[in-house]
């Protein structure tokens, strides 16, 4: 598997991964799929503040998940902290590449200057739950009965992960760069970190 950053041309693969969630799950609370112009839009306000990651398969003719990061919450004393989502396609799932789309992720989140990824889940996920913990994300609560999809009421529950240690001088806190600014370097050795994870 190749993970790499991705750009607005994937937009048609991403929502073909998304659209089955939305129209026959309760995972995503969108009631619609975006179009592949709307999920082309997602993609370029991402980019480059945040990572917006795709996993291809090894013949290059397949993007078999996605991962990426936005904004936590607007106010300017949150922006050190952001929100993260894995997806991966029906017949992907179970080999690994979740996991090695986050790893990569958070690697270059950590690199940013970042200190906080919240994932929201749709309960029950099971599956997501696990992977989320896996990789040390905490639970710090649940919306209860928060959105309505499905024919029912459905919480959310949110997990934590501290990206680094937090300092205590505010004098030591420097704010995240963006996604351009890290080298190339990093950005390389990044994405090749979850690359091992996966089985394509």
């Amino acid at each position: 598997m190749r993970i790499r950053l991705a750009d607005e041309a994937d937009a048609a693969a991403v929502r073909d991964i998304y659209a089955p969630v939305v129209e026959n799950t309760a995972v995503s609370f969108e009631d619609e799929p975006p179009s592949e112009g709307e999920m082309a839009d997602r993609i370029a306000d991402t980019l480059p503040r945040y990572p917006w990651l795709v996993c291809e398969t090894e013949s290059g003719d397949e993007i078999a998940g996605y991962a990426y990061a936005g904004t936590h919450r607007k106010r300017g004393a949150y922006r050190w902290s952001v929100d993260v989502s894995v997806y991966v396609a029906a017949d992907h799932r179970g080999k690994g590449l979740g996991r090695g789309l986050y790893e990569s992720l958070l690697e270059l989140l950590r690199l940013q200057g970042f200190y906080n990824a919240y994932a929201g889940i749709a309960l029950p996920n099971e599956a997501s739950v696990a992977l989320h913990e896996s990789l040390g994300f905490e639970q710090v609560g649940v919306y209860e009965s928060v959105g309505y999809k499905r024919g029912e009421w459905r919480d959310v529950g949110w997990w934590q992960l501290q990206l680094r240690d937090r300092p205590e001088d505010r004098d030591d806190l420097e704010n995240p760069r963006t996604l351009v600014e890290l080298d190339e370097s990093e950005r390389r050795e990044a994405l090749a970190l979850g690359e091992r994870h996966g089985r394509i």
